[in-house]
């Protein structure tokens, strides 16, 4: 099988489930943001210690990306065949992102003032992570206006929750913040 098809010479893309559509449709350009984030990801985790903490669950939240991008991927008309947490972002997806945000935001003490991103590879690595994933939350509100997606879908307020957890590794990452201080009994 060959990687070029030359059926996008048109200026169309495939969907899942057949359907063709304008490459600048608010899907495409939604999945091709979140594709970015995946990367992205990809460039903070190649950062890690393989086996780390941080490096799986990097693996964890591009895998969840690739479902964000499949939902993108389905015209409207063919939603009704996606599969939750397969192909179809879950209110628990979302939900799930929260224990991890405040375990890691417990190990440091919150930066009191803008963060200037670089203070290491990774952190920096996450920061622009994080910014990548914020372009994919607004390309997915654009799909939202555009009735790509509806307003039922869980996909933008994953991304929004997501990016709050990148956020959160970066500055876990940093190490430049005080370590939580335990009150003493």
């Amino acid at each position: 099988m060959k990687v070029y098809t030359r059926k996008g010479d048109d200026g169309s893309t495939g969907l899942l489930y057949g359907t063709r559509v304008g490459k600048d449709s608010a899907g495409p350009s939604a999945y091709g943001e979140v594709d970015e984030a995946v990367s992205a990801l990809g460039l903070a985790r190649a950062e890690t210690e393989p086996g780390s903490e941080l490096g799986e669950l990097l693996v964890r939240l591009q895998r969840e990306l690739f479902v964000a991008g499949a939902e993108l991927a389905t015209a409207p008309e063919n939603r009704s065949k996606l599969t939750p947490a397969v192909s179809l972002v879950t209110a628990e997806m979302v939900s799930a992102l929260e224990p991890v945000i405040d375990d890691i935001t417990a190990r440091y003490d919150p930066p009191q003032e803008f963060v200037l991103p670089g203070e290491n590879r990774v952190a920096a690595a996450l920061d622009l992570a994080r910014c990548v994933v914020r372009r994919a939350e607004r390309a997915s509100v654009a799909a939202v206006h555009a009735g790509w997606l509806e307003g039922a879908s869980h996909v933008v307020p994953y991304l929004n929750r997501l990016a709050d957890l990148v956020y959160t590794l970066a500055r876990w990452q940093e190490g430049a913040w005080r370590p939580v201080r335990t009150p003493q009994a």
